[in-house]
């Protein structure tokens, strides 16, 4: 039985490795997917799909490096439910083989499109956290999130709300802001509250064209999110929370920002000090750094060829854990650096001097937001910490 190496067991800390069952593959064709370019790094393979064996010896692998007793399995794509819900059935019985004494969670990020009612009562009986990728209103959300045919997708998703409803399966959202729904902070959050939404995840799309490297500057593509625009989103949406809904309806950015002012480590990795302790296995059992990082130079290796516990602690995923904490000038000197702790390393992506560290895209944005909330968080903080 592989364990978590003897040298570092003292110092570990809770791990977590997303699943990609039907690696990149999805049924819809989202303007903006960053998983769009990754299906070629395995155009040689024909069936991008995880096999029974690869995922009992993952199961057993993750449940025996795992430091603490819960053990969260977290399935994401590409789409999810694109593998029968017999692949699932078996991963439920494979983690009760090899549980022990291990508590183990499941969480399954969807598009919505092809859920049931099957599904549902599954997720249900299961205790599973379902993820549900909804960008907003019809006409903000049908705008990027088309199908293979380039129809809108919303009134699918619609569905698949109320049939999670009905079954009593906990769900929670996850809405990109682009370029296009940025501009209709209130909308938008309008909309999730509108919908009994209570958790809410943004995730603002910033990709580029190209791969800058040294003192070349980013092109971004035509969907992604300005700071400008990531700083007015941010500041309407906290506006429209704190007016009535703070206790109710929560917001993980604003959650982590909270949480940093506390001094008690976020529950987002993009918002913590460091980072590199939530990694991504491929359909085949390739294990890369980060979800954002699945690139060759990344990949740590093969756990049908090396033992996870081996990859999740190598050199090589050491050393990108220090991505997090090289930062450029203006971080350091920045009075909200202890909040973002310059944000994801994905991000990082503007020119600074010579061969200092690149700043974050949304800086001028987060740092709108983080002026904005300041009065607020630092009350809210003092007050919990005195109860």
């Amino acid at each position: 039985m592989e364990t978590i190496p003897n040298a570092i067991s003292p110092f570990v800390h809770p791990v977590y490795v997303m699943l990609k069952p039907a690696g990149a593959r999805c049924n819809l064709s989202c303007r903006y997917c960053y998983y769009l370019d990754k299906s070629g790094l395995y155009s040689d393979i024909p069936h991008h799909v995880m096999s029974d064996s690869l995922l009992e010896e993952f199961t057993r692998q993750y449940i025996a490096m795992q430091p603490q007793r819960e053990v969260l399995f977290s399935w994401h794509g590409g789409e999810t439910l694109l593998r029968p819900l017999s692949f699932y059935q078996n991963a439920i019985a494979l983690q009760h083989r090899y549980a022990g004494r291990h508590v183990v969670d499941n969480c399954i990020q969807t598009n919505g499109t092809l859920l049931t009612e099957e599904w549902c009562r599954f997720f249900h009986d299961n205790g599973w956290l379902v993820g549900l990728s909804v960008d907003g209103p019809q006409p903000l959300h049908d705008a990027y999130r088309k199908d293979r045919r380039g129809g809108g997708t919303h009134h699918q998703v619609m569905r698949a709300i109320e049939m999670l409803d009905r079954h009593g399966v906990m769900w929670n959202a996850m809405a990109v802001v682009n370029r296009l729904n940025a501009d209709h902070p209130r909308e938008f959050y309008h909309f999730f509250r509108d919908i009994g939404c209570r958790y809410i995840q943004f995730t603002p799309i910033v990709e580029t064209v190209n791969r800058p490297s040294g003192t070349e500057p980013p092109v971004m593509t035509p969907e992604s999110v300005t700071p400008q625009q990531w700083g007015n989103f941010l500041c309407a949406v906290f506006d429209e929370w704190r007016k009535q809904d703070v206790g109710e309806y929560y917001v993980q950015l604003f959650e982590s920002v909270l949480a940093n002012y506390m001094g008690i480590e976020p529950g987002v990795c993009s918002m913590a000090a460091k980072c590199g302790h939530a990694l991504v296995m491929e359909f085949n059992g390739d294990v890369y750094s980060c979800d954002h990082f699945v690139f060759p130079e990344h990949r740590l290796g093969n756990i049908l060829e090396q033992p996870l516990a081996e990859l999740v602690y190598s050199a090589q995923q050491n050393v990108f854990r220090t991505l997090k904490t090289s930062l450029p000038q203006q971080c350091r000197s920045c009075p909200y650096e202890f909040i973002c702790h310059g944000e994801c390393p994905k991000n990082r992506l503007i020119p600074t001097s010579p061969g200092s560290p690149r700043l974050n895209y949304l800086c001028e944005g987060y740092r709108q937001f983080f002026a904005h909330t300041e009065p607020f968080m630092r009350d809210m903080a003092e007050r919990l910490s005195s109860t």
